[in-house]
């Protein structure tokens, strides 16, 4: 049982590894931010239907759920659109480091929508992750922009995974990842229709692009979705967010390999993005141990 363990753990920092490459993918794609994401999550949509149809994935719902799968399909695509446009304004680090934000955001929206308490801790990690910020808007104001796209991103990230959260326990993964995938194709697609993008040139698109389009559509999309549900079988969820937590590290590790100096940043946003970094695991931890006492 502990090497089964193991394994599924050594697997779940391989899938959010891949998940801090998506980063790097978006930043070596030419394309802009808006048909990126379009390509992408029709790649994932087919892939994923695929998935479905071989492991037999139910994927008759009620009306009113789809309504609300595909909304929150319309919320994930925003969230990608933002990633990947503050990655085009400035660069991988700034993004992921805003990005890393998202827990934040959560704990904010929380309340609101759950009706819990306020936690005092939760109020004191906030204004370090406000400080932490604070560094970066003031040592790296020249990727404002970008900085703002970023922090977007991770309150549409919070936002989506508490929409996701009722329906987690009711429906199957592929089923719910095949709507919502469906769902930002939908709108992005309404969007790009009457706006007269769907030319020619939108789908001319270079080969290099489409090796990475389809990299990141299938392998960093829908792979990465799939197998992190089956490790989450094996693992606690206590030890699932603190993997996952890792994925700005390894993607700005992983962004200084592939372009070197463009994403050397200033001491004091690395001092400001640890900051960041380490509030977000210690509100982790300190919520893993709220719930043993209780």
């Amino acid at each position: 049982m502990q090497d089964v363990k193991l394994k599924n753990y050594l697997h779940l920092h391989f899938i959010v590894f891949i998940w801090g490459f998506t980063a790097v993918l978006g930043a070596l794609i030419t394309l802009d931010a808006l048909p990126l994401v379009w390509f992408r999550m029709c790649i994932a949509v087919g892939i994923t239907a695929i998935y479905a149809a071989v492991t037999k994935a139910p994927l008759k719902i009620p009306f009113r759920t789809l309504i609300g799968f595909l909304i929150a399909g319309l919320v994930i695509a925003l969230h990608w659109f933002t990633f990947f446009q503050a990655i085009k304004v400035s660069n991988v680090s700034v993004t992921l480091a805003c990005l890393s934000t998202g827990a934040f955001f959560a704990s904010l929206l929380e309340p609101i929508f759950f009706g819990r308490k306020v936690i005092l801790y939760e109020v004191l990690f906030g204004l370090l992750v406000i400080g932490g910020l604070y560094m970066i808007f003031h040592f790296e104001g020249n990727y404002l922009s970008g900085i703002l796209l970023a922090l977007s991103s991770a309150f549409l990230s919070a936002s989506f995974s508490i929409i996701n959260g009722k329906y987690a326990t009711q429906y199957s993964p592929v089923t719910i990842s095949f709507y919502e995938l469906l769902g930002g194709v939908f709108f992005f697609s309404l969007y790009l229709l009457f706006s007269g993008s769907f030319t020619p040139e939108f789908f001319m698109v270079s080969a290099n692009d489409w090796l990475w389009l389809f990299v990141l559509g299938s392998f960093c999309t829908a792979y990465a979705f799939i197998a992190s549900v089956h490790v989450m079988k094996y693992l606690t969820p206590y030890t699932v967010m603190l993997t996952i937590n890792m994925e700005p590290i390894y993607g700005i590790i992983l962004a200084l390999i592939v372009f070197k100096d463009s994403e050397q940043m200033s001491f004091w946003f690395y001092i400001g993005a640890a900051i960041i970094l380490s509030t977000v695991i210690l509100n982790g931890i300190l919520k893993n141990r709220t719930k043993k006492v209780n």
